[in-house]
């Protein structure tokens, strides 16, 4: 199993650690409950350095990224993120990843340089997959293990950090980046993006600065009660915001137009992987949506059960679910057949022999506030 650079720290701040996608990973410290709130009012940190980063490089870099991912990102300058995904060559998905564009010191004349944010449990998937549809003139870099990932979330996370740093963390537009010094450390990537819906940033450093990185953090948030945060209450807080995981709520069996990511889906902009195939989903329709439901009971949904309409008659089945720390009800999410995906619809979750009544709604879940 491997560790980050932090998993000691961890450990000593008294985690509850187990495997994540091959790593060595802190769930909870106080309690998902506890940390969920956190970051949904102050400022938490999670310790997110499994994930994977490719450096895209060369004069074809944007060529390739066309190909293998549905989002436009000739849409992209210098200084901009992008959420997208990697689709198959049968309308499924290989992985949600971010891409960024970035600076081109590093580039010779006439290159073009990216950055690819890809999940943990994918990296080598994604890097085989890239891989093989580079018929570009194009470096590939996988940065993987050297990059250390913080994610500074919350609405205190601006003022918290802003001493650490010049660049205008207050005014920097949602899923823009920068690169600068950041607590002392040179070419700290400071990136307004994450997966709570809370607000705040992520953080790219070099493995051998990220406990430096760490202890400067918790030193400037301090006063605004700062908090280290597991990977338990992460996902509690991106199911509130409706937000996919991959291997639950996509996978390589669905497509971006079922899972409601058809805005990442960009049929117009020329040809990549699967892009016909999403062309007659969306003219056709697809025969089964992803949506988001409230339980009218006490009990929470989970992975693989059944849902039902009214009848009886199976219908889908659940992806996600957990009790909303925010909401104060259980929550889920699960693919049904489309006649059953509109806002208002009642269904039913298989619990066993039971069958517990649901209510499809409108994501996020959260709405603030």
């Amino acid at each position: 199993m491997k560790s980050t650079p932090l998993t000691d720290k961890h450990i000593s701040l008294g985690a509850k650690m187990a495997e994540f996608a091959g790593y060595n990973m802190p769930i909870s410290y106080e309690g998902i409950r506890e940390e969920h709130h956190t970051v949904r009012k102050g400022v938490g940190v999670f310790d997110v350095s499994h994930m994977g980063e490719f450096i895209v490089r060369g004069k074809e870099a944007l060529d390739l990224i066309q190909k293998v991912t549905s989002n436009n990102a000739a849409k992209l300058k210098i200084g901009d993120a992008q959420y997208s995904c990697l689709p198959n060559h049968e309308g499924g998905v290989v992985d949600d990843l971010l891409v960024y564009r970035l600076p081109e010191d590093m580039c010779a004349d006439g290159e073009m340089a990216f950055m690819l944010v890809v999940n943990a449990s994918n990296i080598e998937k994604d890097w085989n997959w890239i891989s093989q549809h580079n018929s570009f003139d194009t470096k590939l870099i996988n940065i993987s293990d050297q990059t250390g990932l913080l994610a500074v979330q919350g609405p205190k996370a601006a003022e918290a950090l802003q001493p650490l740093t010049d660049v205008d963390l207050k005014n920097m537009k949602y899923y823009t980046f920068s690169k600068g010094t950041f607590a002392g450390i040179e070419n700290v990537l400071i990136s307004a993006t994450g997966y709570t819906g809370s607000g705040g940033f992520e953080l790219y450093v070099n493995n051998d600065n990220l406990l430096e990185l760490w202890n400067a953090v918790f030193a400037a948030g301090k006063d605004f009660g700062i908090k280290p945060i597991g990977l338990g209450a992460r996902d509690t807080l991106r199911l509130e915001m409706g937000f996919a995981l991959y291997g639950n709520d996509i996978s390589d069996t669905t497509s971006p137009i079922e899972a409601g990511l058809g805005w990442i889906t960009k049929t117009k902009k020329g040809d990549f992987n699967s892009v016909e195939i999403f062309k007659k989903q969306r003219a056709e329709g697809v025969a089964r949506k992803l949506v988001g439901f409230e339980m009218n009971a006490r009990r929470v949904p989970r992975h693989d059960y059944i849902i039902e309409d009214m009848d009886g008659n199976e219908i889908g089945t659940v992806t996600s679910g957990t009790q909303s720390p925010s909401l104060d009800i259980p929550i889920g999410m699960g693919y049904v057949k489309t006649p059953f995906a509109k806002e208002g619809t009642e269904v039913q979750i298989v619990f066993r022999k039971k069958r517990l009544p649901a209510k499809v709604v409108k994501v996020p879940f959260y709405k603030g506030g």
